[in-house]
């Protein structure tokens, strides 16, 4: 061979050998790499159990009074305790006063939030300045800018240019007296009517006096102040004597204590006005009707909800 081939060889050699193959795009995860979190939804929470609402019985309580002060009937108060005698009850035991089926919901709801709103700029070379503030005087009526009117001429006009005329003061008007306050029935409030005629002997004053005393004759009319149903008569708590128990609407209980006759019986419907009872003094130095109103057992001041004597 020449040397020209055997040069020729050896450089087509040499450029064999300078080639490598072409890289490889290797997208695998190295080896130990942490793999990516996935986020996890958490289970809802198991709702709470809400324990029933109890009552532990105290020195002096009756089935009765503990049914009038938390605004159930007796013979519910019986049942959900299992009570076959309600007159047996002992102090430190321990009473459920709400229905076992009763739960107590929470309303969840979307909060309104307002719309964003969107601020755009004015025009070119346009500068927002703000309205001038009209004054006000002490009963809150506005008194300036205050308008000031001109017969038209060359002086006035002026006059006005250089700021030479400026309107009078304004003058206060006279204050006016502000009507007084009516006497508002609560929102809640349903039509009662008085249960008896007479003055009021002694008015609402929690705990002492739990509702009003309405003086009268024995044997006068009480009457149902609202209409309802009857969920007690008898004398069971000490202190009222004859007394009955009617439940009405909205969650209201009303109370009629001291009567000499109770005339009516239990679970009956009574219309409003409807006569119940005869004004007594059982349990009383004097004749008289203790009347309470009650919302949910709570005693409320009967002045607020009765119209005006």
């Amino acid at each position: 061979m020449s040397r020209l081939g055997a040069a020729l060889l050896v450089a087509v050699l040499a450029g064999c050998a300078s080639r490598t193959p072409a890289p490889v795009d290797d997208r695998r995860p190295p080896p130990g790499a942490a793999k990516p979190a996935v986020a996890q939804v958490p289970a809802p929470a198991a709702p709470r159990a809400a324990r029933p609402e109890a009552y532990v019985v105290k020195r002096g309580d009756t089935l009765y009074s503990i049914a009038l002060e938390h605004g159930v009937d007796f013979r519910d108060l019986a049942r959900w305790n299992r009570l076959e005698d309600p007159s047996r009850i002992r102090i430190g035991q321990e009473l459920r006063v709400t229905a076992p089926e009763e739960k107590t919901a929470a309303q969840v709801g979307t909060a309104r939030t307002s719309a964003e709103i969107e601020s755009r700029p004015l025009e070119p070379g346009v500068a927002a300045s703000p309205p001038p503030a009209a004054a006000a005087d002490a009963s809150g009526m506005k008194t300036s800018p205050r308008a000031l009117r001109l017969p038209y001429s060359e002086q006035n006009l002026a006059l006005l240019s250089r700021g030479e005329i400026r309107p009078e003061p304004a003058r206060p008007e006279p204050a006016r007296p502000a009507p007084l306050a009516a006497t508002e029935r609560p929102a809640d409030a349903i039509d009662f009517i008085w249960p008896a005629k007479g003055r009021v002997l002694a008015g609402f004053s929690e705990p002492r006096n739990k509702g009003v005393d309405i003086e009268g004759k024995a044997g006068d009319p009480v009457v149902a102040a609202a209409s309802g149903r009857v969920i007690y008569v008898g004398s069971g708590i000490p202190g009222l004597g004859k007394f009955i128990v009617v439940r009405h609407e909205n969650g209201f209980n009303t109370v009629y204590a001291h009567n000499r006759e109770n005339l009516v019986k239990m679970d009956q419907t009574l219309t409003r006005g409807q006569k119940i009872a005869e004004l007594g003094s059982t349990d009383a130095d004097t004749p008289k009707l203790h009347f309470q109103i009650r919302k949910f057992g709570t005693p409320l001041d009967p002045l607020k909800y009765l119209p005006p004597s």
